[in-house]
């Protein structure tokens, strides 16, 4: 690090020096972790150049937790389930940081939000970080702050990342892209929403949990266990290497959940092992560095002249069926 204190001015034109965020988020000061990862959502150019210029600072000390991707059917229990998991985890000594993709939060709000009070003592604990990610008008967006922000919270000492996904939809492909490990939360009679999505689901997951396996819904959960288990040895595995099995367990009365904790330590020294963890990750990076390309690529083309403007008018005659989508381009780029 430079001894020269970069900074930025909030509205109230407070100085915060990026050096002194750096350091205190490598102390583990959670809200200088805040801080940094405010800045990582500014919308400014200038808050953006100052963002990157953290991450670089920091980035020699990131890479050492496990990215653990959580999607499921609404009503799956996620909350209970992260909070369940996460305060298993957090006995053992380890660090946690849930972090959530809903791509929609500019018009709900976001579903972790919600969530942070039902996780109440997970939330309390002093070893671990919640956070959502606002979607920024795109899926791109939400992937290029959580990305980031995870690198962050890697280097303020955090073991596990936990990403939650917002249902069922089109973010799932995008969490796998950058966790080590991706599970699936489903519950008995969810076969319906899975339906449509079932083979591209199952196809992205290391592990398929049926949740709410207690009381008179025991004997479902395992047949839908099973059920799941046959499914999966016809699908090529999401990880070379490695074997997806479902697997039941109660996040309420909290059992099978600590045995799913041992599931991925084991995938993670498996994985290590055989190098396949390492290329991943490298992997990962590669495909980041292109999708920030693209995405810099259409910000700048919408930057020149009045195409953004342009744009809004096209994208109106596209939806009267007035010009098709290959000549409003076309037109784009000939303006």
């Amino acid at each position: 690090m430079t001894k020269a204190k970069k900074t930025f001015r909030r509205k109230k034109e407070e100085s915060i020096p990026i050096t002194d965020i750096a350091e205190r988020i490598r102390n583990g000061d959670r809200s200088a972790l805040s801080k940094g990862i405010t800045l990582i959502e500014s919308k400014s150019p200038h808050h953006r150049k100052l963002a990157s210029e953290l991450i670089g600072m920091l980035l020699p000390f990131t890479g050492n937790s496990i990215r653990i991707g959580i999607t499921g059917v609404p009503g799956a229990g996620k909350s209970t389930w992260i909070e369940t998991f996460g305060s298993n985890v957090v006995q053992e000594g380890k660090r946690i940081a849930v972090l959530a993709i809903d791509p929609s939060s500019s018009r709900s709000g976001g579903s972790i939000l919600g969530d942070k009070t039902r996780m109440e003592t997970l939330s309390n604990h002093p070893d671990v970080f919640i956070r959502p990610s606002p979607s920024a008008g795109t899926l791109g967006g939400v992937a290029r702050m959580t990305r980031e922000t995870m690198l962050l919270c890697e280097a303020a000492g955090y073991d596990l990342i936990l990403v939650e996904t917002v249902g069922v939809g089109q973010s799932e492909g995008m969490v796998r892209g950058m966790v080590d490990f991706f599970l699936l939360l489903t519950l008995t009679g969810a076969g319906d929403e899975l339906q449509g999505m079932k083979k591209g689901i199952m196809e992205l997951v290391d592990a398929i949990v049926i949740n709410k396996a207690d009381g008179h819904n025991e004997q479902a959960a395992r047949k839908t266990r099973n059920e799941f288990s046959q499914l999966l040895h016809f699908l090529t595995p999401a990880t070379e290497g490695w074997k997806p099995e479902a697997y039941t367990c109660s996040a309420i009365l909290n059992r099978g959940v600590h045995e799913l904790w041992q599931l991925i330590v084991e995938f993670e020294q498996q994985m290590r092992q055989s190098g396949q963890f390492e290329k991943r990750r490298r992997e990962q990076s590669v495909d980041w560095m292109n999708q920030m390309l693209l995405d810099r690529l259409y910000d700048h083309f919408l930057s020149q002249g009045n195409r953004r403007e342009r744009l809004k008018e096209f994208e109106e005659r596209v939806r009267e069926h007035q010009l098709s989508p290959t000549e409003a381009v076309d037109k784009l780029f000939e303006e």
